[in-house]
């Protein structure tokens, strides 16, 4: 047992110990070709095999990563919620151990099966590299309305049935949005360690004064982007990733999300969309058809998405001390901006 976090070059033996527990009939398993991802932003991903006598298992180790990027973090969130969209239609993969306790990896992880499928890129933006810049106009526009249609699916589940109530944070506030807003305060404020720049003193100011609790309460993926939708040879949607920020909310949450990021990745990089994405309007009525409702304030949940997606990365910020000259958040500073103004 350890309680000391190890290196990633020694996960892969301090977990072959567990392999072999949790695969039943795999008693000379072994853990080979682990590798950390690009993808898992405020969660350390690492895809590895499994290798027995029966074959080759594909599989992902996610733990948290040395320095916390949310205030609340908790993996048991995730994995809860992968557990409970399980038989729902969404591809998500699935969870074959989480650990919590003291363990050779000297932190809690989880390890879930790897699901088939290629996603496009953030950085470079899918726009400029990738499988979705390769595609065709007509495969964009498959691809985009494949994680549109997935948004969709997730915000017409029945979280309540599902045993998705924990997902709210009730100690934020009575309306999901109150405790949004007051929980996206409190965030900034520990990121920050004090007071946020002014930008975001103000889209606080903005979401308060603007408050309107929604008609309709929804499950929202929270991470709703192209990056984080495996896709097939034939460009439809084989997995959803990343359910670090789930949560319940307004039904316009993961539209936004989608949106704003598209966005950063495009008219914010100097570049437009490449021919084939939908255009803003033509996704807002894509989405209203699929799921029967009026799309409401979209910008009061840009502001929001923007503001949220900062509190890693002024967390990363004032922890690393990162020089002046270097503006992880510009994006997101540019976008607040834009929208109060």
């Amino acid at each position: 047992m350890s309680s000391i976090r190890i290196p990633a070059e020694q996960l892969g033996a301090a977990l072959e110990s567990a392999v072999r527990t949790h695969f039943p009939g795999s008693g000379a398993a072994r853990v080979r070709d682990l590798r950390r991802t690009e993808r898992g932003f405020a969660t350390e991903t690492y895809l590895f095999e499994i290798e027995d006598a029966a074959g080759v298992v594909p599989m992902v180790l996610r733990r948290p990563p040395d320095m916390s990027l949310f205030p609340d973090y908790d993996l048991l969130r995730q994995v809860l919620v992968m557990q409970r969209l399980a038989g729902t239609g969404i591809p998500v993969p699935a969870v074959t151990w989480l650990e919590r306790g003291d363990n050779p990896l000297g932190s809690p992880y989880f390890v879930m099966n790897r699901l088939a499928g290629q996603a496009p890129s953030d950085y470079p933006s899918y726009h400029t590299a990738g499988n979705y810049y390769e595609a065709t106009p007509e495969q964009r526009a498959r691809m985009w309305w494949g994680c549109v249609d997935t948004i969709a699916e997730v915000n017409r589940l029945d979280w309540q049935a599902l045993g998705l109530g924990f997902l709210a944070f009730p100690r934020y506030g009575a309306g999901v949005l109150e405790q949004g807003v007051n929980y996206l305060d409190a965030a900034l404020r520990w990121a920050c360690e004090g007071e946020p720049p002014e930008t975001y003193r103000r889209a606080i100011a903005y979401l308060r004064d603007n408050l309107r609790e929604p008609e309709r309460i929804t499950l929202c993926w929270g991470d709703a982007r192209m990056s984080n939708i495996l896709y097939d040879k034939d460009f439809r949607v084989s997995g959803v990733l990343d359910w670090e920020i789930a949560h319940l909310g307004c039904p316009e949450s993961d539209l936004a999300w989608l949106l704003f990021l598209d966005w950063a990745c495009s008219e914010y990089e100097g570049h437009a969309p490449l021919p084939g994405t939908p255009s803003r309007a033509e996704t807002i009525a894509y989405y209203e058809k699929r799921t029967g409702t009026t799309v409401g304030d979209l910008d009061y949940q840009e502001v929001f998405s923007a503001a949220l997606l900062s509190v890693p990365l002024l967390r990363m910020t004032h922890r690393v001390q990162l020089p002046p000259e270097v503006n992880i958040t510009g994006f997101c500073t540019a976008r607040i901006e834009q929208l109060l103004n």
